[in-house]
């Protein structure tokens, strides 16, 4: 928006406008060939709707569904200055010292990191054979898809899925991760999935699945499934708790999760960064394809986080992870060059979503594994924010204010 606009919805002067920008309330971005610049619509729409928040009630319910004030208890993960934490953990922190995903599961699900590091059995194999359910998918079916049937699936054969005592819970939402591991390949590569269900962790299943190579494989995935564990009240995860508070399964919950993560605002922003660096094809592309985006008006997804102004602290680990394995890979250098372009041109520090594409193409895995990594490693927080919805009990069930439509004019 222009500093006209953005003074105009925020209600204030531009010098108050420019006050926010240096205090790090509001970013803004040249507009190239003038003088002037443009800011960050969803900063701004934030700044209102906390602005409005103060007005009453109603409005601090509205405000908050809208990057406002919290809304919920929590203590599974916290957002803050320091970074990202689970349970007081430095997710970075685990992420760096080589923390099994397992380990950092039962972090968040019990609230405290085991001493030994967690081994999770091989689940059983479903009663179906896995051709059966390759046979109903289209091959290109995307990876979370498949997920979505197959969650729905091993639900429809757990006769004791109900009202479960919370260790059984755990012991459940632990074989689910073991089967979202091995099974996102079932429509491309069904012959892999009982295999992948053999490895000893949800990383080497997912690597096997995917036909990962080399010895570091499974220690940089296991890396992107701990740093996208949990990440407070996302879209998907709010969507898992306003599931459990009706008293639906564990099953139900995380199918709710998949459905809400699949939109293009969410998980789906993995694949839109995927479709830009497929737009762009070599590195000296990357200056005109980024510059007639955004001389659309077309946003840049996988730049910007509405909770890290800074820059997103997730995103280094696996950046640096993928320059370090193989920066002459050609998806990595259109992604090291889109960087560079973008951060020259002034705009936001790239996000998780970027990050974890850069390293798909530096692993060397299909098209839609940086969404399934993010599907899979945020089950974990999917799961800890049901048990704890579970103990607060309550129904999650808010009102609307009711708006009445203008009417057409008859004489038109």
């Amino acid at each position: 928006m222009s500093a006209a606009e953005a003074a105009t919805l925020l209600g204030v002067k531009r010098a108050t406008l420019y006050t926010y920008v240096s205090r790090g309330l509001v970013r803004c971005v040249p507009e190239p060939g003038t003088k002037e610049n443009r800011y960050v619509r969803a900063d701004l729409e934030r700044m209102k709707a906390r602005h409005d928040a103060r007005a009453g009630h109603a409005a601090v319910a509205s405000g908050a569904l809208r990057w406002g004030e919290p809304v919920i208890d929590s203590s599974v993960s916290r957002v803050g200055a320091a970074g990202l934490a689970y349970r007081g953990h430095a997710a970075v922190s685990l992420a760096l010292e080589g923390r099994a995903f397992e380990d950092v599961a039962e972090l968040l699900w019990t609230g405290t990191l085991p001493t030994a590091p967690a081994r999770w059995e091989p689940p059983e194999p479903p009663p179906w054979p896995t051709a059966t359910l390759a046979a109903l998918l289209p091959r290109d079916t995307p990876p979370i898809a498949s997920l979505s049937a197959l969650v729905a699936l091993l639900g429809a054969q757990d006769a004791a899925r109900f009202a479960a005592p919370p260790e059984q819970e755990k012991a459940r939402a632990r074989r689910l991760l073991r089967h979202l591991g091995a099974w996102g390949c079932v429509a491309r590569a069904p012959g892999r999935v009982a295999r992948a269900l053999e490895e000893p962790t949800v990383a080497a299943s997912l690597g096997h699945a995917w036909g990962a190579k080399g010895k570091h494989a499974p220690g940089l995935l296991n890396r992107a499934l701990v740093l996208c564990a949990d990440h407070e009240l996302n879209v998907s995860t709010f969507a898992a708790r306003v599931t459990a508070s009706s008293g639906a399964d564990l099953y139900a919950c995380l199918g709710a999760a998949l459905a809400a993560l699949s939109g293009p605002k969410h998980g789906g922003a993995c694949d839109r960064v995927e479709a830009l660096l497929t737009e762009v094809g070599r590195p000296e592309r990357a200056a005109s394809v980024v510059r007639e985006r955004l001389r659309r008006g077309e946003a840049l997804t996988g730049f910007g986080h509405l909770l890290y102004p800074d820059g997103d602290p997730r995103t280094p680990p696996l950046l640096d992870a993928a320059l370090a394995l193989r920066p002459e890979a050609p998806g990595v250098r259109v992604a090291k060059a889109v960087l560079e372009v973008v951060r020259d041109a002034g705009h936001p520090a790239p996000s998780l979503d970027f990050g974890l594409v850069t390293l798909s193409l530096a692993l060397g895995l299909p098209a839609g594994a940086a969404a399934t990594l993010f599907a899979v490693g945020r089950a974990a927080g999917w799961v800890a924010h049901v048990l704890e919805q579970r103990e607060q009990g309550h129904l999650l069930r808010p009102r609307a204010r009711y708006v009445e439509t203008p009417r057409a004019d008859p004489r038109r």
